[in-house]
């Protein structure tokens, strides 16, 4: 009993803080301004350390790869595990919703407030540009420009390898600071109890009574196909992987990222645990340390399902046939454009649906649900996204031997 107390007291002490958070948040919601901040605190320090983390483990990790063909082979297959299974994820939401149709309606007054964090006006061209680069190099620190802080992370690496010997010394200091960087995440986890548990209060005051309200039965098709989608998909993906020991090592490692997740809403914010998770899962830092970075901004199993959902459901209020075959091929397609482009855009979630909303040529009347619908989904579908990435990471390594 002791050791297990001891193998599980970090996780045991973040879900009493999230139960007590949760209490917090339902039944005294006036104390939530005074730990908000609390919360706040402990996401910045984590947001803060991720960037150097993310350049530690990105740069030193190409920089050791010998053979140059293996990185390609990793890319490749992550490419292929990333379309696959979000394709996956869309079929099996499609269906699901088939066999459990579901409606909403649409609530016109909370659209604006929405609409004002989009960036309808922007061009594709600025957006590309925008979602692989930026101006100037102090930009590149910011985690609203995360996919092009990962490509230029990328880059370097492979410089690093090019430059032969010559880059020694550089490699040697980036492996200290990656050692260094793991070091400072476990102090600031430290803390996650008491900032994850006051951050879930705040969320459990701002989301809990809208989910009862006009969009009750879409909320509870997407939390229980979801759930249902994150047991069993996720085991099988890991079956898969490694088999029947595969399952087991991936579900007693995701505890810790899943209730980051949960708690702070943020794929970011999830990627220093999951990291951490994947070296004790046994996957090779090489495949680690280029699929999870890539997979927090261009993987989004969360997401592939809440597009189909908000395609689905502004039909049904519009009245339209879902499931004609062209609509359909069309929703997987948005939906894998939505969860593996749009993902690493800073409010690429709005980008994406504006862009189903264009495609449809959607009437005013069902915009509303389309956007309230991502707002109220975020807490769950930041779970998929996240921990999803540790499977991927998984199955990748089934398929590239180090």
């Amino acid at each position: 009993m002791r050791r297990i107390l001891q193998n599980y007291q970090s996780i045991i002490l973040l879900l009493i803080g999230i139960v007590a958070g949760s209490l917090i948040g339902m039944f005294a919601p006036d104390l939530v301004t005074y730990l908000k901040p609390i919360g706040d605190i402990f996401l910045n320090l984590l947001f803060v350390a991720v960037i150097p983390l993310l350049f530690f483990a990105i740069t030193a990790s190409i920089g050791t790869i010998q053979d140059g063909g293996h990185l390609v082979r990793i890319v490749g297959a992550m490419v292929a595990v990333f379309v696959v299974t979000i394709c996956i994820a869309s079929v099996a939401t499609i269906a699901g919703l088939w066999l459990v149709p579901v409606s909403a309606v649409a609530d016109a007054d909370t659209t604006q407030s929405l609409l004002q964090n989009s960036t309808a006006d922007e061009s594709w061209g600025d957006r590309i540009v925008r979602f692989l680069s930026v101006s100037e190099f102090q930009e590149l620190l910011s985690r609203q420009n995360i996919l092009a802080f990962v490509l230029f992370s990328v880059l370097l690496g492979i410089a690093i390898r090019k430059s032969g010997s010559a880059a020694n010394a550089f490699l040697a200091f980036l492996a200290s600071g990656n050692e260094v960087m793991q070091q400072l995440l476990a102090l600031i986890m430290k803390a996650g109890p008491l900032g994850l548990g006051a951050y879930f209060a705040y969320q459990v005051k701002t989301f809990g009574p809208e989910l009862f309200g006009f969009y009750a039965k879409p909320m509870a098709f997407y939390y229980i196909f979801s759930l249902i989608y994150f047991v069993i998909f996720f085991s099988l993906y890991a079956y898969v992987a490694r088999g029947l020991s595969g399952v087991g090592i991936y579900w007693r490692n995701n505890i810790t990222p899943s209730l980051t997740a949960i708690s702070t809403c943020s794929s970011l914010a999830t990627m220093p645990t999951n990291i951490a998770a994947a070296k004790r899962m046994g996957i090779p830092n090489a495949i680690a340390n280029v699929v999870i970075p890539l997979g927090n901004t261009l993987y989004k199993n969360g997401s592939a399902i809440s597009s189909i959902l908000k395609i689905y459901v502004a039909f049904a209020i519009l009245g339209w046939n879902f499931f004609e075959l062209e609509t359909l091929v069309l929703a997987v397609g948005i939906t894998l454009l939505v969860s593996m482009v749009a993902g690493g855009i800073p409010n690429g979630g709005f980008i994406g649906e504006l862009l189903m909303i264009s495609i449809y040529a959607i009437p005013n009347e069902a915009v509303p649900a389309v956007l309230i619908i991502g707002a109220l989904v975020d807490p769950l579908a930041t779970i998929l996204n996240a921990t999803g990435d540790t499977v991927a990471a998984m199955l990748v390594a089934r398929f590239v031997k180090t």
